[in-house]
């Protein structure tokens, strides 16, 4: 990690560098060394112990499952593998998306199992009742148990605080809180409420836990991490999967639902933080940093593993897309540590395996995926398989032993014998949906204090305060990702009935008269108050959309009205106690200069009553979290080759109760928004400017005659006017591009615009090019151009129309243009503020993704020539 000191000295560990993973084999074999078994860890206050240190393992350990099922179920398994078709035992491997199907479907195909993404509602209505949900799921189930097999189907979701998809459902903190608790039997209590949330609207299976050691707090999931630290997510990973399973070690019980340990191996570890990129980890450090987490959620018993985005590659690992690395899925997880459930893929995560779509990947099967989820092309990818079986391409050993492990779990988890979903324990119940007590002690255990000058807090409970900032009373930026919609986006405090703000927390316990609330702190005196609460910090995001990329961690999603409320408030003679709302550690040194107190609350979820309670003197005790993440001391990390550099706040810091804490004044030096790409120098790093959604300071536009001044694409993707129009769409990823059609009935133009000029020579001297991912739908009908702009007139632009109508229709292709073209035409990078654009005035459509300057890519042999 950039800021830190190194996990090898946090574990006691010497990582040595790894041989290849052949070689790895070969010398285990070799020398026949005896391998280490882990099994249920030590325990404390009757939960999992968060060890002092962990031995360094050479190999990876034999895990002891605690859930063993029935000894008649291998022989129940056989009976009815032997009786089943092709093409029957392939729609058990298959995973579609509900939105992609029907009941009568599942009747014909025999799936296996069902998912909803994140977003995804019965009838597509985010508001859709516990009844709603459960009348879908007896629906897929009763056509399941009407098929030839009778095999009945599961479903999974993404419940991973909570069961976040429900509307009206307690949410709880994100695992980035959790971990600052330091409470393994918190972890417990929230999975076993969660699996009676999922229980209340028919699914059966938990997309959770996440069990990522995160080394690089640029990486957009950084929050779905307990940790950084390998001893918390190993002890967290043993407690959430028993209390998701309630504790089965037979059977799962009716007040658990199945488990699952993700993304295996390695997703928290990639160089600069990228979301689904390069994890150059020796295999020693695989297996004593990043196994950690599997070897507790295994030994607990965890039914399901899903397979991770990530590569594994390094100077002598070569692994690639771990979706299609038989060492890792077959040879590490199900021979050397002897999982046998079943394993899953993440959604299309097939289709990134090189020689592989989204329907088609034989390499992904023989590598051991059991589960293939492909939410939208399951017709092509059954004929597929089935084709690939047929060849010799894939076994038909290798088939069984996948419906074998299906059929394994699903007798584990007792839905051969279960009645329909709507039948089941806790459906329906508005009580198990809601665990307002058990989330409002979360938050408190979660929060970390950092700063405390003088004793500022606790607040007096006759205290009169003005509370500020734009997430006071934003329970949307309190829940952040993973929260109704897949990024958190586009929802409103109306969307949850049963929560509670941070401001209506302290209203309700300081009383309405004593608080006043001004969101921008326009209008009023602070010197009026005993006290000013400022509630500041992120807004959501999810994976992908939250990556950072190069830019530096104080530009990175705080927003300038934050800063800009913390001015009109602090040195006006009253405490500032500022409250920070988000996903991760950031360099906030100018928001700490300007606090008397500050409290990192993280995403809290939907009881922002906890805030207020660690506030406000009353019957509670006071702070007891401790950062499980280091916090920066500066804007940028360390560069490659560069040693870590300084936290700000060591790993394990937190101010205990309500003690005071001072940490002076802090230097306020910053870098911008980028750190490096910028100014005289030669940038080494992309500058990106569109990765699934904006990349801050940039926000996508559309232009046209109904206005030139332009109109910013919303949250949900979407623009529109009469000549031009924006959706979300699909090019690399889940809604990854901006699907622009021009109707032909006027000049306009998409484009990607900052609010203030950023100094690109950086980019110049390193011969960069403009760099993008589009699908043309329809070619461009008349001139179409590719446009730069160094603050309007200021302009340059080149012809692409001959480029755009080269490419094949519905293909995904990568587009480069050379920077030194605009250049050569007066662009001046000391000023641009539109570093892409788009223009034309005839019919056109086309999807863009993936928009940056690449460096040195002015010379790849496949640019767009500038004339």
């Amino acid at each position: 990690m950039q800021w830190r000191s190194t996990l090898a000295a946090v574990l006691g560990l010497t990582l040595a560098a790894s041989a290849t993973s052949a070689a790895v084999a070969q010398e285990a074999q070799r020398h026949g060394p005896k391998q280490t078994v882990i099994g249920q860890p030590k325990t404390e206050h009757g939960c999992a112990r968060i060890e002092k240190s962990l031995p360094a393992l050479k190999d990876w350990p034999k895990v002891e499952s605690q859930l063993k099922g029935d000894r008649k179920d291998e022989a129940r398994i056989k009976a009815i593998l032997k009786d089943m078709t092709l093409a029957e035992k392939v729609g058990q491997m298959t995973q579609p998306e509900i939105a992609a199907i029907t009941a009568e479907d599942v009747k014909t195909y025999g799936f296996g199992s069902v998912l909803n993404g994140g977003g995804s509602f019965p009838g597509g209505n985010k508001r859709a009742t516990p009844q709603d949900w459960l009348a879908l799921a007896d629906a897929y189930f009763e056509a399941s148990k009407q098929s030839r097999t009778k095999i009945p189907v599961i479903w999974g979701i993404d419940a991973v605080h909570g069961n976040n998809n429900v509307f009206g459902s307690t949410v709880f903190p994100h695992n980035i809180g959790l971990g600052a608790a330091h409470d393994p039997c918190l972890v417990r209590d929230i999975s076993a409420a969660t699996a009676e949330q999922i229980r209340a609207t028919g699914q059966d299976w938990a997309f959770a836990p996440t069990l990522a050691v995160v080394e690089d707090d640029r990486w957009g999931r950084t929050y779905e991490g307990f940790s950084e630290d390998p001893r918390i997510t190993r002890a967290y990973g043993y407690e959430a999967v028993k209390g998701l399973q309630d504790n089965a070690k037979k059977r799962i019980g009716e007040d658990g639902v199945i488990a699952t340990a993700k993304h295996f191996l390695g997703d928290g570890g990639t160089i600069g933080g990228k979301d689904q990129g390069v994890n150059p980890s020796s295999e020693q450090k695989m297996i004593n940093v990043h196994g950690q987490g599997y070897y507790g959620a295994l030994a607990a018993g965890a039914q399901t593993v899903m397979i991770s985005f990530n590569s594994w590659t390094n100077d002598v690992i070569n692994e690639g897309k771990v979706h299609g690395s038989k060492y890792v899925q077959t040879g590490i997880l199900k021979e050397k540590m002897g999982f046998d459930g079943l394993l899953v893929s993440d959604w299309n995560g097939i289709g990134q395996v090189t020689g592989c779509t989204n329907s088609s990947c034989a390499q992904a099967i023989n590598a051991g995926m059991d589960i293939i989820m492909v939410p939208n092309d399951w017709k092509a990818f059954i004929s597929n398989t089935i084709a690939q079986v047929e060849a010799g391409e894939i076994s038909m050993a290798r088939i069984d032993d996948a419906v074998t492990r299906i059929l394994r779990v699903k007798l584990r988890a007792g839905v051969f014998e279960a009645p329909k979903p709507s039948l089941r324990e806790h459906a329906g119940e508005q009580k198990a949906l809601l665990h307002k007590e058990l989330a409002r002690e979360a938050v408190r255990e979660s929060a970390v204090l950092l700063k405390n000058n003088k004793r500022v807090l606790p607040l007096s409970k006759r205290s009169k305060v003005l509370v500020v900032g734009k997430s006071a009373d934003n329970i949307s930026n309190q829940t952040g990702g993973w929260t109704l919609s897949w990024q958190g986006t586009g929802n409103t405090n109306a969307d949850f009935p049963n929560a509670t703000s941070i401001l209506k927390g302290i209203q309700d316990t300081l009383g309405a008269a004593n608080v006043t609330f001004a969101e921008t702190a326009d209008g009023v005196d602070p010197a009026q108050f005993d006290a000013v609460i400022a509630v500041i910090g992120e807004t959501p995001y999810a994976e992908g959309v939250g990556d950072l990329g190069k830019r530096s961690f104080e530009a990175a999603r705080l927003q300038p009205q934050d800063l800009a409320v913390l001015d009109k408030v602090s040195g006006k003679g009253k405490p500032v106690i500022t409250v920070y709302v988000g996903g991760r550690a950031l360099h906030m040194n100018k928001e700490l200069n300007r606090s008397d107190a500050f409290v990192a609350a993280w995403l809290p979820g939907t009881e922002g009553q906890g805030i207020a309670d660690l506030l406000i003197k009353g019957r509670h005790n006071g702070f007891s979290g401790k950062l499980s993440y280091s916090w920066p001391a500066e804007a940028c990390p360390a560069l490659p080759g560069e040693p870590a550099k300084k936290p700000l706040f060591q790993l394990g810091y937190g101010l205990r109760d309500w003690q005071t804490g001072n940490v002076g004044t802090l230097d306020e030096t910053s870098p911008g928004a980028l750190c490096s790409g910028g100014g005289g120098g030669t940038a080494t790093d992309d500058l990106e400017i569109f990765n699934r959604t904006d990349v801050a300071p940039y926000q996508s536009m559309i232009g046209s005659a109904e206005n030139w001044g332009g109109t910013a694409v919303g949250p949900d993707g979407q623009a529109s006017h009469a000549e031009i129009n924006v959706v979300q769409s699909d090019v690399n990823v889940q809604q990854d591009a901006l699907k622009t059609t021009w109707t032909g009935t006027g000049p306009a133009q998409v484009y990607l615009q900052s609010p203030a000029p950023s100094d690109l020579r950086g980019y110049g001297n390193a011969n960069a090019a403009i760099q993008f991912d589009v699908i043309v739908h329809q070619a461009p009908a008349n001139r179409t151009v590719i446009s730069t702009h160094c603050v309007y007139p200021c302009l340059a632009e080149i012809d692409a129309t001959q480029a755009f109508r080269n490419l094949p229709i519905g293909q995904k292709a990568t587009v480069k243009v050379p920077v030194s073209c605009f250049t050569d035409k007066g662009l001046d990078l000391e000023l641009v503020n539109t570093p892409f654009l788009v223009y034309t005035d005839g019919a056109f459509q086309a999807s863009f993704a993936n928009v940056r300057w690449v460096p040195k890519a002015g010379a790849d042999p496949d640019v767009v020539p500038c004339a």
